[in-house]
């Protein structure tokens, strides 16, 4: 089913975006497969494929934790040297990360067996692992499993979502989604797949995240879209405070949409950037509303704000409170917690002038005006915050700079899944 809305451009005009079904496979000339290679699950998918038709530009953001997994620093390599990319493969499991020159062994491994099926330049195969750290990779398996999805290519829907299930560690369900824009009088396809669940607290994007697009747009201003766009959307969600060793976003442009190609910052590039913030965006939601153990995705939106900047401070200390997440969990309007956060944030601002709203598909309601308690009913408020996705809207009157952070409440099943994640 296609969904037509519009977003608002800065020189004030309507971007219409058309969403669509499907994904990494949706835009012209992407192909993907998966295949069950027994990595680390049993009786599941566990790696995945995407593939290009011909060469693509190639744009990536990584983890800033100075703990990198080989395939971050065998992907950066990629994107900074090479530019250019053709196949990206991905397995769930094992995130060979602390694993020294083995691991990086096992990425070059991976590559030329990509280069030995389909002749595509090692140093233009991007790599990317989610899983356990420390353990290292059963390259034979990896090698078998990309020869067995070699031939299974395909561009349909179904394999592009198969992809997606394949990546999955402790998500509870695929996250996928894709959008029609138009560029110099063509439809170009921007679609995205992402993983992730735990250990999401990103300082450049997040977990393992993939867009592929058929737009035709040089690689210098692909990549300035992207770091760009990180910011205002994988950057603001968090589940648990933990930056992986293996943040990775990857962007990739294959050109066949046959736009007249984006060299210069100019409307098409807007209308570009646009469409991207709304597939990234949609993705950073999905991976915050399903963190592990989650019951819901808890919003946090911070208006009047003086800077930017001052409002992405708030906002993120908000939903990374361990008391206001329980309290999400709890359904309870503990608001207290909230202007605490907001408190130790680093970031100025007069408490005493602070509204704040509780919203949800059951309805809005203030629940504090400068700084103390309004007259609300509790039994009402529990109602607001029983809903799977929860906003809480904080007003400090500084000015009219906004940020909006995503996050999940905090419940029992979050440690009992990482009590025993290795098990």
């Amino acid at each position: 089913m296609k969904i037509l809305f519009t977003l608002e451009s800065s020189a004030g005009m309507e971007v219409k975006v058309k969403q669509i079904k499907g994904g990494v496979t949706a835009a012209k000339g992407f192909k993907a497969a998966s295949t069950a290679a027994g990595i680390k699950y049993k009786d599941r998918t566990d790696m995945a494929m995407i593939y290009s038709e011909v060469p693509c530009a190639v744009a990536g953001t990584f983890t800033t934790n100075i703990v990198k997994a080989a395939p971050v620093k065998w992907d950066q390599h990629v994107v900074y040297d090479s530019k250019k990319a053709q196949a990206v493969i991905v397995n769930a499991g094992i995130a060979n990360a602390c694993t020294g020159e083995e691991g990086m062994g096992y990425c070059k491994a991976t590559a030329e067996k990509v280069n030995k099926l389909l002749q595509i330049p090692t140093d233009e195969v991007l790599v990317a692992s989610t899983g356990v750290i420390g353990m290292q990779l059963p390259i034979d398996r990896i090698c078998a499993g990309v020869e067995t999805m070699v031939p299974q290519l395909n561009g349909d829907i179904e394999s592009g979502h198969n992809a997606a299930l394949a990546i999955m560690t402790t998500d509870t369900h695929e996250k996928e989604v894709a959008v029609e824009i138009e560029l110099s009088g063509k439809t170009v396809t921007i679609g995205g797949m992402c993983k992730g669940s735990g250990m999401i607290h990103p300082n450049m994007c997040t977990m393992l995240s993939f867009v592929t697009t058929d737009a035709a747009i040089s690689q210098e201003l692909l990549l300035e879209a992207l770091k760009a766009d990180v910011e205002d959307t994988y950057n603001m969600i968090s589940v648990d405070g933990d930056t992986s060793t293996n943040d990775t976003c990857l962007l990739l442009a294959n050109g066949m949409a046959e736009n007249t190609k984006i060299t210069e910052k100019n409307a098409d590039y807007e209308t570009f950037t646009k469409a991207l913030r709304f597939v990234n965006e949609t993705l950073a939601k999905q991976m915050a509303g399903d963190g592990e153990g989650a019951t819901a995705l808890f919003e946090v939106k911070v208006i009047g704000a003086e800077t930017k900047e001052q409002a992405k401070i708030l906002s993120k200390s908000v939903i990374t409170s361990s008391l206001t997440k329980a309290a999400i969990y709890g359904h309870d309007a503990n608001w207290g917690r909230i202007l605490c956060a907001m408190g130790y944030s680093g970031a100025q601002f007069d408490p005493e002038k602070v509204d704040l709203f509780f919203e949800s598909a059951a309805g809005k309601m203030q629940i504090i005006k400068d700084g103390v308690a309004v007259d609300y009913s509790e039994e009402e408020a529990t109602k607001i915050l029983s809903e799977p996705a929860v906003t809480a809207i904080a007003d400090i009157k500084m000015g009219a700079a906004q940020a909006t952070a995503w996050g999940c409440d905090l419940t029992y099943d979050y440690v009992k899944i990482n009590a025993d994640y290795r098990s």
